[in-house]
């Protein structure tokens, strides 16, 4: 396992983490996360990635109870958490001051921890000023209940405006993104936000890395019944790849079938790290992952177009 410092913190990250959308409080139960929490470690992942949306907090749930019954070092591992989608009430939702605290203060109950290694802000939004969301993110890094904080699926022109708030306050500004990334999903990694790692020195944790699943080759003679795509709660992700453009981008997996087993992956020279979510054969796509994490340019001419 590789790793490397998330953006210009001195935070030394694996460049594949375990995710848990999806798998954590609806496919797998406590025995199957402790089986894959170990794995993981043992394979040399070091960041496990979480939100309060996942399965409504019984993802962080069931990842608490696993880190509690590992008792790995607490300065072994690294844990995230992101904050917009807690309920249902007008101060559950979005990057309100008091939101982001009582989400923050939510998350480390739920995953058993005194902090937060990273806090995200899962979206955007634009109900609540830019600058308050900022000075929320600050205040609990002051506090010690999180160390970095960044945000996810934000376009370039609202983290150049959060991090110029937080430079004429003098506060901390963002440190990562955590973006969609892979061979449909590029604009924003390899084009938006090309500026920003430079300037503000913005790490990235991709997720979707395989186009939840997709890029497998698994999908390309329809949907397994046991795959997440049969989900309930998951309807509009079906959906999304049974539209016209959803199939249109199958029949391209298809088509690069044979780069794919050499490649899976865009590959980006910023070199982002990769959150992998599965409840299965994750021994397989760490292996799978690390080949892409260190390469990937040779087949890049072979899925562009």
């Amino acid at each position: 396992m590789e790793y490397r410092r998330l953006g210009k913190s001195g935070l030394q990250v694996s460049e594949v983490s375990l995710g848990s959308w999806v798998t954590f409080g609806k496919q797998v139960d406590e025995k199957e996360a402790l089986g894959l929490m170990t794995l993981a470690y043992d394979e040399g992942i070091n960041f496990f990635d979480n939100a309060e949306g996942y399965e409504a907090g019984a993802s962080e749930a069931l990842m608490g109870q696993a880190l509690s019954k590992l008792g790995w070092g607490r300065d072994s591992f690294a844990v995230s958490s992101k904050v917009f989608w807690g309920g249902s009430k007008p101060t559950q939702r979005g990057l309100s001051r008091k939101h982001v605290f009582d989400a923050c203060h939510a998350a480390l109950k739920r995953l058993q921890v005194d902090y937060l290694d990273l806090y995200f802000c899962h979206r955007p939004d634009i109900d609540t000023p830019i600058e308050e969301t900022v000075r929320a993110m600050h205040d609990l890094i002051q506090q010690g209940k999180i160390l970095y904080w960044g945000t996810s699926e934000w376009n370039a022109q609202q983290l150049t405006e959060a991090w110029a708030v937080a430079k004429d306050l003098r506060i901390t500004p963002p440190t990562m993104e955590q973006p969609q990334y892979n061979l449909f999903e590029r604009q924003k990694v390899e084009g938006d936000y090309a500026p920003l790692y430079d300037l503000m020195g913005l790490g990235t944790t991709i997720w979707s890395p395989l186009a939840s699943g997709v890029l497998t080759g698994k999908y390309n003679d329809g949907i397994p019944k046991d795959s997440r795509l049969n989900l309930p709660g998951y309807e509009w992700l079906k959906a999304s790849w049974e539209s016209e453009a959803g199939k249109a981008k199958l029949a391209k997996v298809k088509q690069l079938a044979k780069a794919r087993r050499r490649c899976g992956h865009a590959h980006s020279p910023h070199r982002p790290f990769v959150v992998l979510g599965q409840s299965t054969r994750l021994d397989r796509d760490i292996g799978r992952i690390e080949k892409i994490a260190v390469g990937g340019q040779p087949c890049l001419s072979q899925v562009q177009g």
